[in-house]
Formats: C-alpha cells, sequence, structure tokens
C-alpha cells in the first residue's frame, strides 16, 4: 500500500518538476529581453539600485521555474504592464536564460 502509494506520488511530482521547468522556456527569451528592458529595469534600479542584482542577490525570491512564473505575473499586476499570458511566458523564458537556468 505505502510502496504504490509513495510511487504515485513520486511520478506526480515529477511530472510537475517537468512541466514548471517545461513552462520556464515557452516563451520568445528575444521579446522577453525587449519587455525586461522596457518594462522592469526602472522598478528594479529603483528597489535594489542595479536591475540585474534583484536576479542575482543571496536574499532573491526565486528558486524554481514556476516561482518564476508567478514573480513576472506578479510584477505584471503590480506595475499595471497589461501583458498578455504569452507576454509573462517570453519574459520568464529571458530571465531564465539569462539568469537563473533552470534545467528542463
Amino acid at each position: 500500500m505505502h510502496v504504490a502509494r509513495n510511487a504515485i506520488v513520486s511520478a506526480l511530482c515529477a511530472s510537475a518538476a517537468a512541466l514548471s521547468a517545461q513552462l520556464a522556456h515557452a516563451g520568445d527569451a528575444q521579446q522577453g529581453q525587449a519587455l525586461v528592458d522596457r518594462d522592469c529595469n526602472g522598478c528594479h534600479v529603483r528597489l535594489v539600485g542595479d536591475a540585474a542584482r534583484i536576479y542575482t542577490r543571496e536574499s532573491r525570491r526565486v528558486h524554481t521555474p514556476a516561482q518564476l512564473r508567478a514573480q513576472v505575473a506578479y510584477c505584471n499586476t503590480q506595475l499595471g504592464t497589461g501583458y498578455f499570458p504569452d507576454e509573462e511566458e517570453s519574459v520568464a523564458a529571458w530571465l531564465d536564460q539569462r539568469y537563473y537556468r533552470f534545467k528542463p
């Protein structure tokens, strides 16, 4: 009983992790870079003094692809940029490619 349950839980966790990693790469990184340059960097400079430092600081909030996507969505709402889901995916793809490098 426990073996079967543990196998199912392990399989679900592995599937969720794989899907989460895949989604972080679903967008157009080039478009994402343009959006970050246009909409995100100014806010990050005001917050921490250097746009890139928000992603590289030791106390950063993002440690998984799912957290990255959630943070991009949060910033989209807070800044009122009005990104569509595909644009959020593009921002996440650029940030992953440039700073996070999550494994697919």
